[in-house]
């Protein structure tokens, strides 16, 4: 595209004379004047709420803010960067100024994908998107083929999880520039590496949101999420604003995809949901790359991620399966509190079921939510499903932020990773997980005065009497120690137990692009078999139309024998058996056409 067209309805653009247009959207204000190197302009009324102002001699790299009446100047809602902090100007970047180099790269199809979630700012020591570079070789040769990169939009403070930011269109500061995070993408691309961004589009962050100020029509104050006021989809201005920003992210930043937040809570009246508009738009207007898209729900729907005759997605790609992992966690841990209430009895049988047909609910009674949870997902291939057994929200959702190595020990977690990897459901991995990492990651924050206080207490309040906790002992979120212990140590990948455990990661992963992904370009629906389940023991087929591929795993007490699972073994753990021991796994292939 051509990045000296207008491509959104608001902010701050360059045009192809080199003036810079800028725009904003403030029905609740009766005028506003644009604060640029020092003078004050007033903006012109463009109608329904729109202000306008075009300005000639604009640098890149200069600074701006919008002024309000009674003197407020609040940040561009729609900044592409900011000078400092959320609250502080604005900078007018020109995107056409960053040279790519990597630009013959036309991404990677979707079966070949494994995820890596990682955090910018816990990653490496430095905690920014230029430090992050240097570990891109390391996760190449390791067989990841996709980075996931939590949320990088403008948020309050310095420190966060990212899902908070309330400027949509601004790499976070305190990672680095615009061109930074640009510099990321494209060396990615050099190494083979697809790049895709965890986008929040269901609510804003409480410190820095100046949209009430400027336009309360944003949202709807009768609606509420666990957030706050429903965001308006409805209302033109705001769907501009919440539609342009994927395609801003994708085309701007060359990203091959993205992953969207807790959609269960984007609730929109509209005839054509904003999300299937979204979806749309994307695959009209990008067509010469892949573009993979995935989606968190609560909900286990499917009405989202249909599949075109050829195994094609028209609208997302896939669906993050918190079923997986809540069945895995239970199965390997016993905890049964909250919603893994769901999972407690028989939950290998749950696991199985995820591993053969994508949902464990499928509109089953739910007890945790006290009413019937999903559709049938057996039609879905599965690919249509992202697995994973830890995650940044299921390990920093903890009280202590413990990873599954410590709380199932590193036997299990050994045998649940191969299954993770070998199974022809995506995997994703959550950074550290592929070396052992045993630091945990923690909820952190970076909030200040009534904020701080209201985040700390809610935490303690959250964990009182929770395991055994009293809430004193919960990190206070605000505390940089807190964010310092969520970091990777970086040392561990050297010990001799941090090597077993990359030796191992590559060895699955070197399995699964020879011998799985092959399989699953043409794989469709209902090619999943349960074959047995017993106390810590399960065993899964799937028919595909080039071979059929089985995996048992077992992390009982008790040895248990293998069902029929006809092949040649792939791999097993700690050694091939027809009985399988405590904590072991293996996975057979039978190659050739498979009929069910």
């Amino acid at each position: 595209m051509d990045s000296r067209k207008f491509l959104r309805s608001w902010g701050s653009e360059y045009s192809d004379d080199g003036k810079v247009r800028f725009r904003l959207w403030a029905p609740g204000q009766v005028g506003i004047k644009l604060r640029l190197a020092g003078d004050e302009r007033v903006m012109n009324d463009a109608g329904g709420g729109w202000f306008e102002l075009e300005a000639t001699g604009v640098s890149p790299g200069a600074g701006y803010q919008f002024v309000l009446a009674d003197g407020t100047a609040v940040p561009d809602p729609a900044s592409r960067a900011q000078k400092a902090d959320v609250n502080g100007p604005s900078l007018v970047v020109d995107p056409g100024r960053y040279e790519w180099k990597n630009i013959r790269w036309q991404g990677r199809p979707w079966e070949e994908t494994v995820v890596y979630e990682m955090h910018f700012g816990t990653f490496t020591p430095e905690g920014t998107f230029q430090a992050a570079i240097a570990k891109l070789p390391y996760l190449a040769g390791l067989g990841i083929t996709m980075l996931e990169v939590m949320p990088v939009s403008q948020f309050g403070g310095s420190r966060g999880w990212g899902y908070d930011g309330v400027l949509l269109y601004a790499p976070h500061s305190a990672y680095g520039t615009p061109d930074d995070f640009k510099a990321f993408v494209d060396a990615a691309h050099g190494h083979g590496l697809s790049v895709v961004l965890d986008i929040v589009l269901n609510h804003f962050g409480p410190e820095g949101n100046y949209l009430p100020l400027l336009a309360p029509a944003f949202f709807h104050q009768e609606r509420m999420t666990p957030w706050g006021p429903a965001i308006a989809y409805d209302v033109d201005a705001v769907r501009r604003y919440i539609t342009e920003a994927p395609l801003y992210w994708l085309t701007e930043y060359r990203l091959d995809g993205l992953r969207f937040d807790a959609i269960d809570q984007i609730n929109d009246p509209s005839a054509r949901h904003v999300l299937t508009e979204i979806a749309e738009r994307i695959r009209t207007e990008i067509q010469h790359r892949p573009v993979h898209l995935t989606t968190e729900d609560s909900r286990n729907v499917i009405f989202l991620h249909p599949r075109e005759e050829d195994g094609s997605a028209p609208l997302f790609t896939a669906e993050w399966n918190d079923d997986f992992h809540n069945a895995v966690h239970v199965f390997a841990t016993g905890e049964k509190h909250a919603y893994y209430e769901d999972f407690a009895e028989r939950p290998e049988r749950h696991v199985a079921r995820t591993l053969a047909e994508g949902f464990a609910y499928q509109g089953e009674l739910s007890k945790h939510a006290g009413e019937p949870r999903g559709v049938k997902s057996t039609a879905q291939p599965p690919v249509a499903f992202v697995d994973f057994i830890q995650n940044h929200d299921q390990t920093g959702n903890r009280a202590h932020g413990e990873r599954l190595i410590e709380l199932a020990g590193a036997d299990r977690t050994r045998v649940l990773l191969a299954a993770l990897l070998c199974s022809p459901h995506i995997p994703l991995l959550f950074m550290g997980e592929e070396y052992g990492e045993t630091n945990p990651f923690l909820f952190f924050t970076d909030f200040h005065g009534e904020l701080a206080k209201a985040v700390r207490e809610g935490r303690r309040k959250e964990f009182a009497g929770h395991h055994g906790h009293d809430g004193e002992d919960i990190p206070d979120p605000n505390d940089e120690k807190t964010f310092a212990a969520s970091k990777l140590d970086w040392h561990k990948p050297q010990s001799e137990q941090g090597k077993r455990w990359l030796a191992l990661t590559q060895q699955l992963l070197a399995l699964r692009q020879k011998h799985i992904v092959p399989l699953l370009a043409t794989a469709g629906g209902e090619a999943g078999r349960v074959l047995k389940t017993a106390e810590g023991f399960i065993a899964v087929s799937w028919a595909f139309p080039d071979g059929t591929l089985s995996l048992a795993l077992n992390i009982g007490d008790t040895p248990q024998p293998l069902p029929d699972m006809p092949g040649e073994t792939l791999f097993a753990w700690p050694r091939p058996s027809d009985d399988l021991p405590q904590n072991s796994f293996i996975v057979r292939l039978a190659q050739g056409e498979t009929k069910r």
